[in-house]
């Protein structure tokens, strides 16, 4: 029978919270030499690299995420233990490990992750950011619990994981006052020659905007792609340009953003998924974010 052995795999946990050996070994009040044969010693155990040297400090592979993910587990039930033990309270919620696609609109990521925050029993939310393909990786790594993205899980993907439908809403287009002005006539014809914000050629919304202003024979100025939505608003409340937005997340925008509404393209579908690993939603917290979504976020 294989045993884990818990003093490397606490060197292991201090040396990848602090960033490097020498400030693990000042915590740990041991020298680095040492440090780094324990280490040694649980990756040979494993069978697998956990750290990459990125100059002066240490990364995380994949299995040491992992890894890592485990062992704060550990030492934190360990250290809840040693309270409970002595009559002092914890007070640790539950986790949830959310990675939000960076196509996902801000606004609509804060609105489907609200009610977790606000679940019972209590949930303590990590949300990680990054590019889709990245995020489902982690997810089949098991180091996140739920994925959310603009789009589904393909059929052939290596991935074993399943969607789930939280909601889809049309587009509406948004303009400071001034900007709106100028625009004359009726929509979208009125979007013709001027200056037009948009997401990059690489997400889904932009794919159907550019089918959609070609069927309607309109041509924009794009003035800028943009990325990360919540830069696009914010050229917007600046002045530089008309932008597409969530329907759903109109009184928002318009609120936030001191913007308004311009034209509507209902036909334009958004649509946002939660992808787990189980194919039924079992996690409560989620069973929550996917409740919320159909009967609050995306009600049309």
């Amino acid at each position: 029978m294989e045993w884990l052995n818990y003093h490397h795999l606490l060197y292991f946990y201090v040396v990848a919270r602090e960033g490097t050996i020498a400030k693990a070994g000042e915590v740990l009040r041991l020298a680095q030499p040492t440090i780094s044969g324990q280490i040694r010693a649980l990756e040979e155990s494993f069978g697998e690299k956990l750290f990459v040297r990125t100059g002066r400090h240490l990364e995380l592979t994949e299995t040491g995420r992992i890894a890592y993910r485990y062992a704060e587990e550990i030492f934190t039930l360990g250290k809840e233990l040693q309270d409970t033990l002595k009559g002092r309270p914890s007070g640790r919620p539950m986790r949830l490990l959310v990675g939000i696609s960076d196509v996902v609109p801000k606004l609509i990521a804060h609105r489907l992750l609200e009610p977790a925050l606000r679940s019972q029993p209590r949930v303590s939310v990590v949300v990680t950011e990054g590019k889709t393909d990245r995020l489902l990786a982690d997810l089949s790594a098991s180091a996140l619990d739920l994925v959310i993205a603009d789009s589904p899980i393909t059929p052939g993907s290596r991935v074993r994981a399943f969607n789930h439908l939280l909601g889809e809403c049309g587009l509406s287009f948004f303009a400071r006052k001034d900007v709106a002005a100028r625009l004359t006539g009726p929509f979208p014809k009125n979007l013709e020659g001027q200056p037009l914000l948009l997401p990059t050629d690489s997400t889904v919304m932009r794919r159907g905007l550019d089918r959609w202003l070609e069927s309607h024979g309109v041509r924009p100025l794009i003035v800028a792609e943009l990325a990360d939505s919540a830069l696009m608003n914010l050229f917007g409340e600046r002045g530089e340009g008309v932008f597409p937005g969530p329907s759903a997340m109109e009184k928002e925008l318009r609120e936030h953003y001191d913007v308004e509404v311009v034209g509507r393209a209902p036909e334009l579908r958004e649509r946002f998924y939660a992808i787990t690993v189980e194919r039924r939603i079992k996690n409560p917290a989620v069973q929550a974010i996917s409740d919320a979504a159909r009967d609050q976020v995306f009600r049309e």
